[in-house]
Order: structure tokens, then C-alpha cells, then sequence
């Protein structure tokens, strides 16, 4: 038997049945016309975003929309965020369909086009820079267009974030401007009459850590400092990026925000005098939608194999790969499983969960207890709100596509 993730502790049960919003799971699939099918429930997100303004009074909230661009998400969290931030002109694309863009909005990520520079341009969004030469190709732009581009500067720390899933600092990256070269391309910036937003810290993602984030938080209002000095101009901005992670895996324990909230009051009243006006903000994703998420999916077959039970489901990692620990992790742990139908039920038997692709790495639930299931019924995989349906690729042996709804 292999352990389960923690269920988020947001969900209940009515008569033994999973309410997703006020709806049960299987109430929300027959309206929806079956499963695969991906639900958020903005009640929690709701809750996410008050637990920062609580924790975090006077820091800017960015949602950074690479986590989970769903249309409805993102018109929802329009009047919960005040901003947002982006990865691609696509997202760009995706927060002018709803109306979005008339926050304040950053893009970032490194190998943007002319084309997505222009797009930048043209919507008045602030560019992070993540080298000298795409300031060089922006500049050109801007001049051939007669604006005028609002620019903050991606800073390559000497620093990452510890323990994170992902680390983006600290070593030579294609993210951001190396830290020592920051200050003459804010002098360039200014000089050529550009609006200079400010500066971009991203050292790391996916930490449960509070001292690790406040570490690389304090770390990072300090450089900001050290920049603007060097370079002889205050940011009116400084994103401080985000990391904060969410419980998926056995053992896992929820990131304490209310002492990293504390720290950066700390660390933000004792700033240099050169940020003393500057305004700071948290880009965050994961953890704002994360655990809104549940990915139902329904079994279609119940087969033994050699005296191990296997539920075959209608989904599978062409929905959610990081489920099934294809997603850059180094050791496959299960994800928060359950069945929706008798969700607080007693566990009566160990089961692993399969999708319907040919191959052995579609395994959404390896070896776990669960209340006994059989065809027909509904399979329910928790924490699947971010990086689930775009971050998994879709086409693969042409399945059918997942359905979406926000409840």
C-alpha cells in the first residue's frame, strides 16, 4: 500500500456525496454531458485571496496566469487580483478576451518574439526584460511604432530559492539579466526614455518552506536596494515573484503564510531609503487556485491483474501529467484520490488507478486504499486546479478533450 496526498481542507461531504461549490460531483458531470471533466470552485480561491490581503496588507497580488488560464477563472479572479501576470502573447490574448487587461499586467519568459514584444507594446503591458538584447530588439520596436514601452528588468539573483520544485536563481539560467549587469541596463532604459517599472525577482517555485521564502524575500528586497544604489534610480516597482507552494504528497504540510506575511512587514519597514516609495508585489498561482481544482474522471473498467486490483478510468496524463509524476518529478508520489460517490468513507480495499492511454506512465493513483469502486462510478484526484489540463499534453493519441467549469 502506498500513502495519498492530503485532501485540501476546503471540501466537504453531503449523505457521503463530494459537494464541489453547493453541488455534488456526480450532479455537476451529468451536466456537464460526462468526464473527463476538470471543476474549480471559486469559493476557494476566494478564501486563498483573503488569507493574503490578511497576511500581506499594502503588497500589490499579481496572478500569474501560466498556472490556470480557464476563461471563467480568469474573469473571476479579475475582481479578486489586482493585476496580472503573464507568460505568453497567448495568455495575452486570452486576458483581453475576458476584459482583464485593463490591470496592471506584466509579461515575462525568455525567447519572446518581435512579435510578442509588439503585442506587448500595442496593450501597454510592462515587459520583463530577461537580457540586454531583447531590450535592444524592444527599443527598435517601440521607435518603429512611435510608443513609448513600459519596462521592469528581470533580475538573474545570486540567490535561489531553497527547497523549492523548481529553482530559478542562483545559476546561469536563460531567466533574467544576471544581477551584476542589471544596473547599466536600468541606465540604458532610463536614458533612452522608456517608462522604467522597475525590477523582477523569480528565484523559485513550489515551497512549503516559510523560512526558505522568507530567506529569498528578505534577500531580494535587499539587491533591489543594491541595484537601485548602483544604478543611481529608485524602481517605482519591485515583484518579488511568488513560491509559495501547495500540499500535494504524503507528509506534506501547507506553507505557514501568516509567519512569511509577518517577516516581510518586517523586512519592508526596515527597506533602504532608495525603496521608500517603491510600491512591491507577489505573483502568485498555484497557490491562489491550486487547491480550488478537482479532476473527476469515471471508471470504466475493473480489472485484476495477478491479484492487483486496477480501476481504468476515461482520463488519464493527457489531462493531468503531473499526476501521474511525469511533470520533472525525480520520485512519483500520489496525488489527494478519492471516490466522490463515498468521499469520508472508510477505505475497503487497495486499488491503483490507470488512465485509458497506451502506455505504463498513464497511472493516476499507484497502490492506494479507497472505498471500494466499480464501473460507472467517479474517480476524484484533488490539487489539480494549477498546471493540470495546459500543462499536459492534450493531443497525445488523439483522446478526447476534458471539460472545464467553474462552480
Amino acid at each position: 500500500m502506498k500513502a495519498a496526498g492530503p485532501f485540501p481542507p476546503d471540501f466537504r461531504a453531503d449523505s457521503g456525496h463530494l459537494l464541489l461549490g453547493d453541488r455534488t460531483a456526480a450532479g455537476l458531470v451529468k451536466e456537464a454531458g460526462g468526464t473527463p471533466l476538470f471543476v474549480y470552485d471559486r469559493s476557494v480561491v476566494a478564501e486563498r485571496v483573503r488569507r493574503f490581503r490578511a497576511a500581506f496588507p499594502g503588497v500589490a497580488l499579481h496572478y500569474a496566469v501560466k498556472a490556470n488560464p480557464f476563461g471563467p477563472l480568469l474573469a473571476y479572479m479579475a475582481g479578486l487580483v489586482d493585476g496580472f501576470d503573464l507568460a505568453s502573447a497567448g495568455e495575452l490574448d486570452m486576458l483581453q478576451a475576458i476584459g482583464g487587461d485593463g490591470l496592471p499586467t506584466s509579461f515575462a519568459g525568455p525567447g519572446k518574439t518581435d512579435d510578442d514584444l509588439a503585442a506587448g507594446l500595442a496593450a501597454a503591458v510592462t515587459i520583463n526584460l530577461e537580457s540586454e538584447a531583447e531590450w535592444q530588439r524592444l527599443h527598435r520596436l517601440a521607435a518603429r511604432d512611435s510608443r513609448r514601452p513600459k519596462v521592469a528588468v528581470r533580475i538573474n539573483p545570486p540567490f535561489g530559492l531553497k527547497g523549492s520544485g523548481m529553482k530559478m536563481g542562483g545559476l546561469a539560467s536563460p531567466f533574467g539579466v544576471d544581477h551584476d549587469r542589471v544596473p547599466t541596463l536600468v541606465r540604458r532604459i532610463i536614458d533612452s526614455g522608456a517608462d522604467w517599472r522597475g525590477l523582477h525577482v523569480y528565484a523559485g517555485s513550489q515551497s512549503l518552506s516559510s523560512d526558505a521564502i522568507i530567506e529569498s524575500q528578505r534577500a531580494t528586497v535587499a539587491l533591489a536596494a543594491e541595484i537601485a544604489g548602483a544604478a543611481g534610480a529608485s524602481p517605482p516597482e519591485v515583484n518579488l515573484g511568488g513560491g509559495f507552494g501547495i500540499p500535494y504528497f504524503p507528509g506534506d504540510q501547507p506553507l505557514d503564510v501568516r509567519a512569511v506575511g509577518e517577516a516581510l512587514k518586517e523586512t519592508l519597514a526596515n527597506r533602504h531609503a532608495l525603496l521608500r516609495d517603491t510600491k512591491f508585489i507577489l505573483e502568485l498561482g498555484r497557490w491562489l487556485v491550486g487547491e480550488a481544482g478537482v479532476y473527476l474522471t469515471s471508471v470504466v473498467d475493473r480489472k485484476v491483474s495477478r491479484g492487483k486490483t486496477y480501476l481504468v478510468t476515461d482520463g488519464g496524463l493527457q489531462h493531468m501529467l503531473a499526476a501521474s509524476g511525469n511533470f520533472g518529478q525525480l520520485l512519483r508520489r500520489n496525488y489527494p484520490v478519492a471516490v466522490p460517490g463515498k468521499f469520508g468513507s472508510e477505505p475497503e480495499e487497495e486499488v491503483t488507478v490507470v488512465g485509458c492511454l497506451c502506455t505504463p506512465l498513464d497511472l493516476l493513483a499507484d497502490e492506494v486504499m479507497l472505498p471500494r469502486a466499480e464501473v460507472g462510478d467517479l474517480v476524484a484526484i484533488f490539487s489539480v486546479g494549477a498546471y493540470g489540463l495546459t500543462a499536459s499534453p492534450q493531443a497525445f493519441l488523439s483522446m478526447a478533450a476534458a471539460g472545464e467549469v467553474l462552480v
